[in-house]
C-alpha cells in the first residue's frame, strides 16, 4: 500500500499530545506496523546511508555531513524544503559519519567538533531513534528539526503562516488579513504539556516525540516552538536549548532519544512517550555518555501538606547536569519521579508555577529516595498573607488576567485580545478579569486601581505587593498612590530575549514590595484611593516591544 500522492490532502489540525489522549491510538505505534516485503537493512548509496526499517520506512543520512536527506514512508518522500534538509542545529559542516547493525537495531553515529549525534532504526519500526549529545557551547543550541515537504499538512493553525500574512514582529510574526496572528512561537504549550507534536492527513501521521529533557534549561513550564507549518513546507521541533525565555544555563551530555515516528494517522503509541519509553535494546550499543535503567533511581513522596488544593502542584528536581519533574497527586500531594541519573538535586515544589518549598535530595543508582511527608511553610505561600484587597491568586502565572490565555498562541496586537488599556475598581467583582495580564511603557503604562479603606485601615502603613513572571527589556513597576510616589525598583534578573510577544510568560517570578506610608491614604472613607502602577525601563523600543512585564498578582496586606 502506498501513501496516495494523489489523494487531496484533508486539513487537520495538529496534535500536542499526552499519554492519555493518545492511549486508545496505541495500537498506532510499532506493535501496528503496515506490512512490507522490504528486509531490514542498510545500503550504501555513495552519498547516503540508506536504512530500511523493514516496516514501511525508509530514511537517508548523509555520509558528508550527518543530514537526515529522505524520509519516505508507503513510496511518498516527507523530508525536506526550500533545498533544505533535516538535522541537528542549523546543520552540521563536514563530519564523520559512521553505521553498524547490531542484532535487530541499526545505528548511525555522526561526529562534529564536540558535538555527537545519532540515529538509530529498529526492525518493523516505523520509527527513527535519535540521541543529541553536546559537549560545551561551541555550538550556540540545542535542537533537531524535521524539515517536511509542503502541501502534505496544511492547516491554519496558531504556529502556521501563508506569504500573504504581512510580517509585524522579526520576520516571525506574522498577521492575516482578518487580524489574526501567526508564528512559529505559538506553540500554546510548556514542556510538561505535551509527548508529542505533529501532523495527520490522508491516513498518515508524523510525529515528533519529546525526550525526557534531563539535559535540557528551562524545566517543566518552559515554552518554545514546537512545530511551524507555512507555504513551503513545515518543521518539528525537539528543542534543549534554544536562547530564548531561558532561566537557567543549559546543560551538557547526551540527550535522548527522541522519537520521528509514522503512524497510520493515529497518535503515536504511548510505549514512546517519555517516562514511558524503555531502550533496554540501546544499552549493548555503546553510545558514549548512554545511561540504561539499572544505571538511574527515583524519588517519591509520600505527601505535600500545607497545599491549597485549588491549584496543581509539581515537583521538579534539578542540578547543573540534569533536570526532572512530576506532578503531585491532587488528593494527597504524592508524587514519584523516575529514571533520575544519581547525584544530589535541588528538589523544587511548586504551586501552580510559583515555587514554595525547597530540600535537598540524592539519588542512587538502582535505588529509591523516599521523603516523608513534605509540610509547605505557610509563609512560603504569598497567598497565605492576610490582605485588604488581592487581585488574582499567587501561582507564578498571569492566569485569570485579561488577555492571559491569548498570549499563549498570539501576538498582542492579535484582533482578538481585548483593549490593553483600563482601570480597575476594587469591590466590583472584575479585578483580575479587568486587569490586564501584561503592562508596557509605551502600550498601557499608569494602569488605575481605585479602592477604598476604612478608618483604621487608614491610619496605618501598609505593604504593597506587585508579583511578576517575567519581564522585557527591564521593564519594572514603580507605583504611586495618591500623591505619594514610590522609588523605582532595581530590575531582578530575567531572561533578556522577547517573551510577551512570542507566547511565553515564563521567566523568574519576583515580588516587588513597596512600603506605603499612612501618610499617603486619603483619610475620607468615602473617596476612593488610586494607585497608578507606571512601567519604567531606560531600555526596549516602542509599542509591543517597549519595557514590559507580566503580572502574578498584585495585593495590599492588612
Amino acid at each position: 500500500m502506498s501513501g496516495s500522492v494523489n489523494r487531496p490532502v484533508r486539513r487537520r489540525t495538529f496534535v500536542l499530545g499526552t499519554a492519555a489522549a493518545a492511549g486508545s491510538a496505541a495500537l498506532a505505534g510499532p506493535l501496528a506496523q503496515s506490512a512490507s516485503a522490504a528486509a531490514f537493512g542498510y545500503s550504501d548509496d555513495g552519498s547516503n546511508y540508506v536504512v530500511d526499517t523493514g516496516a514501511s520506512l525508509v530514511f537517508k543520512v548523509s555520509k558528508t555531513n550527518g543530514d537526515l536527506t529522505s524520509l519516505v514512508y508507503r513510496g511518498v518522500e516527507y523530508q525536506g524544503y526550500g533545498g533544505m534538509n533535516s538535522h541537528i542545529e542549523s546543520g552540521l559542516g563536514t563530519s564523520t559519519v559512521s553505521i553498524r547493525q547490531s542484532g535487530s537495531t541499526i545505528l548511525i553515529s555522526v561526529a562534529y567538533g564536540t558535538i555527537r549525534h545519532y540515529y538509530a532504526a529498529r526492525s518493523g519500526e516505523n520509527n527513527i531513534y535519535l540521541w543529541t549529545n553536546k559537549a560545551d557551547t561551541s555550538v550556540s543550541a540545542t535542537r533537531y528539526i524535521v524539515r517536511v515537504k509542503k502541501g502534505l499538512f496544511l492547516n491554519d493553525e496558531p504556529d502556521s503562516y501563508t506569504y500573504t500574512n504581512s510580517t509585524i514582529e522579526a520576520s516571525d510574526v506574522f498577521a492575516k488579513s482578518d487580524g489574526q496572528t501567526r508564528s512559529k512561537h505559538y506553540s500554546k504549550r510548556r514542556v510538561m504539556d505535551y509527548d508529542y507534536v505533529g501532523w495527520s492527513a490522508g491516513g498518515v501521521g508524523l510525529w515528533m516525540v519529546r525526550s525526557n529533557h534531563e539535559k535540557a534549561s528551562g524545566g517543566p513550564f518552559y515554552r518554545s516552538l514546537l512545530r511551524h507549518q507555512s507555504a513551503d513546507g513545515g518543521g518539528l521541533y525537539e528543542i534543549l536549548y534554544y536562547g530564548q525565555n531561558q532561566t537557567e544555563d543549559q546543560r551538557f551530555g547526551l540527550q535522548g532519544p527522541y522519537v520521528i515516528a509514522f503512524t497510520d494517522g493515529g497518535a503515536p503509541s504511548s510505549s514512546l512517550f517519555p517516562g514511558t519509553l524503555t531502550t533496554s535494546w540501546a544499552d549493548s550499543l555503546g553510545i558514549p555518555g548512554y545511561v540504561g535503567a539499572s544505571g538511574r533511581g527515583r524519588v517519591a513522596g509520600v505527601g505535600i501538606t500545607g497545599r491549597n488544593t485549588a491549584h496543581a502542584y509539581t515537583v521538579g528536581i534539578a542540578n547543573s547536569a540534569a533536570q526532572y519533574w512530576g506532578s503531585a497527586r491532587a488528593s494527597d500531594g504524592y508524587f514519584s519521579i523516575g529514571g533520575v541519573l544519581p547525584g544530589t538535586y535541588t528538589l523544587t515544589v511548586f504551586k501552580g508555577e510559583l515555587a514554595v518549598h525547597t530540600t535537598s535530595v540524592s539519588v542512587t543508582a538502582g535505588g529509591t529516595t523516599t521523603l516523608n511527608s513534605i509540610a509547605i511553610a505557610s509563609t512560603n505561600d504569598p497567598s497565605n498573607a492576610s490582605a485588604i484587597w488581592r487581585i488574582n491568586d499567587w501561582n507564578g502565572t498571569p492566569g485569570g488576567f485579561k488577555n492571559a490565555d491569548l498570549m499563549t498562541y498570539a501576538h498582542p496586537s492579535d484582533v482578538r485580545a481585548a483593549a490593553w488599556t483600563g482601570n480597575v475598581v476594587i469591590g466590583s467583582g472584575s479585578e483580575t478579569s479587568a486587569f490586564p495580564c501584561y503592562l508596557w511603557k509605551d502600550v498601557n503604562s499608569g494602569l488605575l486601581v481605585y479602592f477604598k479603606l476604612t478608618a483604621a485601615q487608614a491610619a496605618a502603613a501598609h505593604t504593597l505587593r506587585i508579583g511578576v513572571t517575567t519581564a522585557y527589556a527591564n521593564g519594572r513597576p514603580q507605583v504611586a498612590v495618591n500623591n505619594w510616589t514610590s522609588a523605582i525598583p532595581s530590575p531582578p534578573t530575567q531572561p533578556n530575549t522577547r517573551s510577551l510577544t512570542n507566547g511565553s510568560y515564563r521567566g523568574n517570578n519576583h515580588t516587588f514590595t513597596y512600603s506605603v506610608p499612612a501618610s499617603a491614604w486619603l483619610t475620607d472613607t468615602g473617596q476612593y484611593n488610586v494607585l497608578k502602577i507606571n512601567v519604567v525601563s531606560g531600555s526596549g523600543s516602542t509599542s509591543y516591544l517597549s519595557a514590559g512585564t507580566s503580572i502574578d498578582a498584585i495585593d495590599l496586606l492588612s
